[in-house]
Protein backbone atom coordinates (compact mmCIF):
# COMPACT_ATOMS: atom_id res chain seq x y z
CA UNK A 1 0.00 0.00 0.00
CA UNK A 2 1.41 3.37 -1.05
CA UNK A 3 1.75 6.03 1.64
CA UNK A 4 -0.61 8.99 1.49
CA UNK A 5 1.08 11.94 -0.19
CA UNK A 6 -0.26 15.47 -0.21
CA UNK A 7 -2.00 16.61 -3.39
CA UNK A 8 -2.52 20.30 -4.15
CA UNK A 9 -4.04 22.25 -7.03
CA UNK A 10 -2.71 25.53 -8.35
CA UNK A 11 -1.88 27.72 -11.33
CA UNK A 12 1.38 27.59 -13.29
CA UNK A 13 3.11 30.97 -13.08
CA UNK A 14 6.48 30.22 -14.70
CA UNK A 15 7.92 27.65 -17.13
CA UNK A 16 11.34 29.23 -17.66
CA UNK A 17 13.31 26.28 -16.25
CA UNK A 18 13.89 22.93 -17.92
CA UNK A 19 11.49 20.21 -16.64
CA UNK A 20 10.41 22.49 -13.78
CA UNK A 21 7.37 24.71 -13.31
CA UNK A 22 6.44 27.19 -10.59
CA UNK A 23 2.94 26.47 -9.26
CA UNK A 24 1.10 29.09 -7.21
CA UNK A 25 -1.27 27.49 -4.70
CA UNK A 26 -3.93 29.56 -2.94
CA UNK A 27 -5.11 28.29 0.45
CA UNK A 28 -8.22 29.79 2.05
CA UNK A 29 -8.89 29.15 5.72
CA UNK A 30 -10.71 30.80 8.59
CA UNK A 31 -8.70 32.91 11.02
CA UNK A 32 -8.58 30.99 14.34
CA UNK A 33 -9.87 33.88 16.47
CA UNK A 34 -11.78 36.23 14.16
CA UNK A 35 -13.24 33.61 11.76
CA UNK A 36 -12.58 35.79 8.73
CA UNK A 37 -11.50 33.89 5.60
CA UNK A 38 -7.78 34.52 5.08
CA UNK A 39 -6.10 33.90 1.73
CA UNK A 40 -2.56 32.53 1.73
CA UNK A 41 -0.59 32.17 -1.51
CA UNK A 42 2.47 29.94 -1.73
CA UNK A 43 4.75 28.99 -4.62
CA UNK A 44 5.98 25.44 -5.18
CA UNK A 45 8.55 24.14 -7.66
CA UNK A 46 7.20 21.05 -9.38
CA UNK A 47 8.77 18.53 -11.75
CA UNK A 48 7.22 18.45 -15.25
CA UNK A 49 8.98 15.62 -17.10
CA UNK A 50 7.34 16.09 -20.53
CA UNK A 51 7.34 19.91 -20.29
CA UNK A 52 3.64 20.02 -21.24
CA UNK A 53 2.56 22.76 -18.82
CA UNK A 54 2.11 26.32 -20.04
CA UNK A 55 1.76 29.51 -18.02
CA UNK A 56 -1.81 29.93 -16.76
CA UNK A 57 -2.62 26.19 -16.70
CA UNK A 58 -4.41 24.75 -13.67
CA UNK A 59 -2.51 21.67 -12.47
CA UNK A 60 -2.55 19.11 -9.68
CA UNK A 61 0.76 18.40 -7.94
CA UNK A 62 1.80 15.56 -5.63
CA UNK A 63 4.46 15.49 -2.94
CA UNK A 64 7.53 13.44 -3.92
CA UNK A 65 11.08 12.74 -2.85
CA UNK A 66 13.52 15.66 -3.08
CA UNK A 67 14.44 16.13 -6.73
CA UNK A 68 16.65 19.19 -6.20
CA UNK A 69 17.33 21.77 -3.50
CA UNK A 70 13.83 23.33 -3.67
CA UNK A 71 11.87 20.87 -5.84
CA UNK A 72 9.79 18.36 -3.86
CA UNK A 73 6.60 18.14 -5.94
CA UNK A 74 5.61 16.45 -9.21
CA UNK A 75 2.90 17.46 -11.69
CA UNK A 76 0.20 14.75 -11.80
CA UNK A 77 -2.16 16.21 -14.39
CA UNK A 78 -3.16 19.37 -16.18
CA UNK A 79 -6.72 20.21 -15.11
CA UNK A 80 -7.31 22.93 -17.74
Amino acid sequence: MESQRKVLAGRVTSTKMQKTVVVQVEIKRAHPLYRKIVRKVKNFLAHDEEEQCKEGDMVRIRESRPLSRRKRWTVIEIVK
